[in-house]
C-alpha cells in the first residue's frame, strides 16, 4: 500500500516561521513535522510514499532525498501553481492507480492508528474513508456528520460558529480506492472536502468516517504550535524524541554538553550538540535546537529555539520562538508568544514585547524596545472583525496606525484604480480617523469618494450605485462613546462576507500592502449631490402616494440623518414635528438611559400632536424605533410584526427574509397574506444576500433594522420610514390597532456562558438530543441548531461568535411551554460545558 504526503503549504499563518522554510519542514522537538509523518508512515507498514509539492518544493526534496536514511522510497510530484489538496494527488496519479493509497498531511502532528483505519475502509468496502477527530474549536477546520455505522451525511468547510453543528473535524487523513482519481479534474485546483467529497455523495458513493482516538493536530498557527510542542514533550503524542532521558521528563541527545551547575525542569529537550553553561535555566517545555549555545544566567521557560542559535549570557526568553542561526546578545529579553525569524541579531538589552514578530535577516540594536513587528511579510492579530466590523477604543485599540494599516489591507484586495466610497458619523475621533483611511487608500492606488459626515444607508447606496470596490465608514460605536466601529463593505454596499473578511484579515495579519507608483496615487473626490442623488432614488423606487398632509414626529438623535430628511420630506409634503435635527459632535452616541429619555419625549410629542406615529432614527440613521398614535413605544420583535403586516397586507404576495431568530408568529402574519418566509441566518451579510433575492418585499433583522428591498438590499432606516409613510397613509388602520390584531409572541431567550474549548462539544451534544426527540419533530441547521416540534414549539441553540456564550431561544403557545423548553435545553448546554 502506497501513502501520498501533500506537503505544498506555504503556512502563511506561521509566519515569520516559513517566511523562508516551507512549513512541512518546521521542527518540532527538533524534527521537522513531515519527519514525523513519515515515521508514522513506516511504522504501520507504509514505505512507498509519494510527496505532493509545490511552495520551496527543492527545499523539502533536499532534506529528504529518496528516503533512504528513513528506510523508506519516497517520489515527488511537483506543482507549478497550487492545485488545491484533490488537485495535488491528482497530479501523482500515474503512481496510484494499481491499488488503495492512504493521503495525509505533512504538516499536522498526529500518531493515529492508521491500520485500524485502514481495516475500517476494508470492513466497510468504501470507496473513500475520513480519518475524523473531535476538537474543541471546529471553526477553522471541515466538520462532518457520520451515521451510527460512519457513513458520512454532511460536510462543512470552515463553518461560523452559527453553523457548526459537531465538533467531529475532517483531519485531512484519507483511506481511498484509486478509482476516486477519475473524479478529480487534471491540471485544476480541486478541494477534497469543498468539491470531491459532495459531489461523490450526491451520487450516492460509499464515503465514511473514522473517528480516530489518537492524538492529532493541525499545526495552523503560532499557538498550535507551541502546543505541540508541550505535547509532545508530555508524551500526549507518541513521537520518536531524540537522546536520553537524563531524569524524568529531561530529554538531553548524547552529543549535546549540559554542564552539572545548569539549572533543568523539564519537560524539556536539548538537541545535538547544543551546549548549556553553568547557571543557565531551562525550565518546563523548554526545546533547544541542534548546535544552540545557551551561556552562564540565560533563562528559558516555555522557549522553542532552533538549530544554531547564540543565547547570551543572561538572555531571558518566555514562551517565544527563535529561528535557526539567530543570535540573542547579553541581556536581551523576549516575552510571550514573540516570533524571531532566521538569521536575526537581538542585541544587547534588547526588549521585544509580547507578540512581536521579527521576520528573517532583521537586527534589533541594542537597547531598543520593540512594540511592534518588524516586518517585510508578516502576520498579527487574529479575529480582526467583530459583530460590527473592526471596532476597539479609540487611540488605544483603534489608532490612526491601525486604520493605515487596515485601509491599506482592504486597498491590496481591490484592483488598482477601483473606487471606495468613505463616510463618517459626526464625532471629532471618526472624522480624525477617516483621514487616515482615505491617505491610505489613494496611497494605495485606490480612488476615494468621500461623503464626508453621512447616514450610513447614504454610504451604502453609494457604494453600490457607483460601481465601486467597496466603501468605509467609521462611526462610533452604539452606546460607548469612547469607542468606533470601521464598517467595511463590499461592491454592494453589505457588509463583507466571511470569505471576504477572512482575505483581508490575511493580508493585514501579514501586512503584505500593495503601495503605487508616484504616477498612480488616486484622487480624493467629494461627490456634491450624494444627498440628492440618494433622495431622488429613494423617491423613485418608493410609493409615497397618499402621505400629503400626513403628520409625523421624528427624532434624528443628533445624528447624520438630520443631513438627509429635510430634503426627503420637503419633496413629499408630510408635516413634521423634527427633533434633535443636528449634528452633535460632543455626544455622537447615546446611553441607555439617554434614549429610554428621548423615547419617552417623543411618546408625549407625539400623542400631544395627534401625529400618525412617530420614529426615532439610531445616530447613522440605519436602525429605526417606533411609536404609535397613541404615544406608545413599540418594542423591536412587534416593530417588525407590525411593518411586516403592512408590507405583506398591500402586496399580498412574495418573500420576506428573516432571521432565523425571529418569533414564528412572523409566518402566521405572512400565510394570512400568502406571503412566504425565507429564514437566514445571524451573520452580518446573510440578510443583505436573502433581500437581494428574486420576489422579495421585505427584511428585518428584529433589532431595529428594516430592509426595503426593492430600492437597496441594505438596511436602511430611512427607506424604511418613507415605506411606512406611504403604508400607513394608505391603509385604514392605525399602528396600534394592527399590533393589537398581530397574535401575541411567547418567544423566550437566555445565554448560557460556555468556554470556547467547549463550544464544539457542546454543539455534538445538542445535535445528539435533537436526535433522540420523539417522534414528530425537524432539524433545522440555517445558524445553531434549531430543533421544532409539530406543534409549532421550537428552539433554537446558537454558539455566539464573539463571546464565551450560548444564545438559546424558545418559543411555544404559552409562556410556560416557552420556559419549560428553555430550560430543558439550556440543562443539556451547561451539562456539554462543563
Amino acid at each position: 500500500m502506497k501513502a501520498v504526503v501533500m506537503a505544498g503549504g506555504e503556512g502563511t499563518r506561521l509566519r515569520p516561521m516559513t517566511a523562508n522554510q516551507p512549513k512541512p519542514l518546521l521542527p518540532v522537538v527538533n524534527r521537522p513535522i513531515m519527519e514525523h509523518v513519515l515515521r508514522l508512515l513506516k511504522r504501520h507498514g507504509v514505505t512507498e510514499t509519494v510527496v505532493t509539492l509545490q511552495f520551496l518544493a527543492a527545499l523539502v526534496r533536499n532534506y529528504f532525498g529518496d528516503g533512504d536514511e528513513l528506510g523508506m522510497s519516497l517520489q515527488y510530484a511537483t506543482e507549478d501553481l497550487p492545485l488545491g489538496t484533490a488537485g495535488s494527488v491528482k497530479n501523482a496519479a500515474d503512481r496510484l492507480r494499481d491499488d488503495r493509497f492512504l493521503v495525509i498531511s505533512g504538516d499536522a502532528l498526529t500518531d493515529i492508528d492508521l491500520s485500524d483505519m485502514v481495516r475500517f475502509h476494508r470492513e466497510n468496502s468504501a470507496l473513500v474513508t475520513i480519518g475524523l477527530k473531535r476538537v474543541p474549536n471546529p471553526l477553522e477546520f471541515g466538520i462532518i456528520i457520520v451515521d451510527d455505522e460512519g457513513r458520512v451525511q454532511r460536510f462543512l468547510e470552515k463553518p461560523t460558529w452559527g453553523q457548526v453543528f459537531s465538533d467531529t473535524v475532517n483531519t485531512g487523513i484519507y483511506v481511498m480506492e484509486p478509482e476516486v482519481l477519475d473524479a478529480v479534474a487534471a491540471g485544476e485546483p480541486v478541494d477534497w472536502s469543498s468539491d470531491v467529497f459532495p459531489a461523490l455523495l450526491d451520487r450516492g458513493a460509499a464515503i465514511y468516517g473514522y473517528v480516530a482516538d489518537g492524538y492529532w493536530e493541525d499545526v495552523g498557527t503560532h499557538e498550535s504550535y507551541l502546543k505541540a510542542q508541550a505535547d509532545a514533550l508530555s508524551g500526549k503524542v507518541k513521537l520518536d524524541i531524540g537522546g536520553f532521558e537524563l531524569s524524568p521528563g529531561v530529554w538531553v541527545a548524547d552529543s549535546a554538553s549540559v554542564d552539572p551547575d545548569a539549572v533543568l525542569k523539564g519537560p524539556l529537550l536539548i538537541g545535538d550538540y547544543a551546549k548549556v553553561e553553568a547557571g543557565a535555566e531551562l525550565r518546563e517545555y523548554t526545546v533547544l535546537g541542534n548546535n544552540a549555545v545557551v551561556r552562564e544566567g540565560a533563562f528559558l521557560h516555555r522557549a522553542i529555539v532552533h538549530d544554531n542559535v547564540y543565547l547570551g549570557p543572561g538572555a531571558h526568553l518566555r514562551g517565544c520562538v527563535i529561528g535557526k542561526s539567530t543570535d540573542v546578545m547579553a541581556g536581551a529579553r523576549i516575552e510571550e508568544n514573540a516570533v524571531i525569524g532566521d538569521e536575526c541579531v537581538i542585541e544587547a538589552e534588547a526588549y521585544v514585547s509580547s507578540g512581536v514578530k521579527i521576520y528573517p535577516f532583521k537586527t534589533i540594536e541594542a537597547g531598543a524596545v520593540v512594540n511592534t513587528s518588524v516586518i517585510w511579510e508578516s502576520r498579527g492579530q487574529r479575529n480582526l472583525f467583530g459583530p460590527r466590523g473592526v471596532s476597539g477604543l479609540v487611540n488605544v485599540e483603534i489608532t490612526a496606525e491601525l486604520c493605515v494599516r487596515l485601509a491599506s489591507a482592504y486597498a491590496t484586495t481591490l484592483k488598482k484604480g477601483d473606487y471606495v466610497v468613505t463616510s463618517r458619523d459626526c464625532s471629532l475621533a471618526a472624522r480624525a480617523l477617516k483621514r487616515a483611511v482615505n491617505g491610505a487608500l489613494t496611497a494605495s492606488a485606490i480612488n476615494v469618494l468621500d461623503l464626508e459626515a453621512s447616514p450610513l444607508p447614504v454610504t451604502r447606496f453609494h457604494t453600490a450605485r457607483e460601481s465601486a470596490g467597496g466603501g468605509i465608514a467609521l462611526r462610533t460605536t452604539p452606546g460607548d462613546p469612547q469607542s468606533v466601529d470601521i464598517v467595511i463593505m463590499d461592491a454592494r454596499g453589505a457588509d463583507l462576507p466571511p470569505a471576504a473578511q477572512r482575505k483581508l484579515e490575511r493580508v493585514f495579519s501579514r501586512q503584505e500592502f500593495r503601495r503605487a507608483f508616484p504616477g498612480e496615487i488616486a484622487e480624493l473626490h467629494y461627490p456634491a449631490r450624494a444627498v440628492e442623488d440618494y433622495t431622488h432614488e429613494l423617491l423613485r423606487h418608493i410609493g409615497v402616494t397618499g402621505v400629503k398632509d400626513m403628520k409625523v414626529v421624528v427624532d434624528c438623535a443628533g445624528g447624520t440623518s438630520s443631513l438627509v430628511l429635510p430634503t426627503l420630506l420637503g419633496r413629499v409634503g408630510v408635516e413634521v414635528l423634527t427633533v434633535n435635527a443636528r449634528l452633535d459632535d460632543v455626544s455622537p452616541t447615546e446611553t441607555l438611559a439617554e434614549r429610554r429619555r428621548d423615547l419617552q419625549r417623543l411618546s408625549e410629542l407625539v400623542s400631544s400632536s395627534r401625529a400618525a406615529f412617530g420614529v426615532r432614527f439610531d445616530p447613522v440613521g440605519e436602525r429605526i424605533a417606533l411609536v404609535d398614535e397613541m404615544g406608545q413605544l413599540i418594542n423591536e420583535e412587534r416593530a417588525l410584526l407590525v411593518v411586516l403586516d403592512l408590507v405583506a397586507a398591500e402586496r399580498r404576495g412574495g418573500q420576506v427574509a428573516l432571521p432565523v431568530t425571529t418569533t414564528r408568529v412572523a409566518e402566521q402574519v405572512c400565510r394570512f397574506h400568502g406571503v412566504q418566509v425565507q429564514w437566514t441566518s445571524t451573520a452580518l451579510d446573510a440578510l443583505t444576500s436573502a433581500a437581494a433575492g428574486p420576489d422579495m418585499i421585505f427584511a428585518a433583522d428584529g433589532r431595529g433594522g428594516f430592509v426595503v428591498p426593492e430600492f437597496s438590499p441594505a438596511i436602511d432606516g430611512l427607506a424604511a420610514f418613507m415605506r411606512l409613510l406611504g403604508l400607513v397613509a394608505r391603509t385604514r388602520l392605525s399602528l396600534s390597532q394592527i399590533d393589537a390584531r398581530i397574535p401575541e409572541v411567547k418567544l423566550l431567550k437566555r445565554t448560557v456562558p460556555t468556554p470556547w474549548a467547549a463550544k464544539g462539544a457542546v454543539m455534538r451534544s445538542v445535535i445528539e438530543a435533537a436526535e433522540a426527540e420523539p417522534d414528530g419533530y425537524r432539524i433545522d441547521t440555517t445558524d445553531g441548531v434549531r430543533v421544532a416540534h409539530d406543534d409549532g414549539s421550537w428552539v433554537l441553540v446558537l454558539p455566539a461568535a464573539a463571546e464565551p456564550v450560548t444564545d438559546l431561544w424558545a418559543e411555544s403557545s404559552d409562556m410556560d411551554g416557552a420556559q419549560a423548553l428553555l430550560e430543558r435545553w439550556a440543562r443539556i448546554v451547561e451539562n456539554a460545558a462543563t
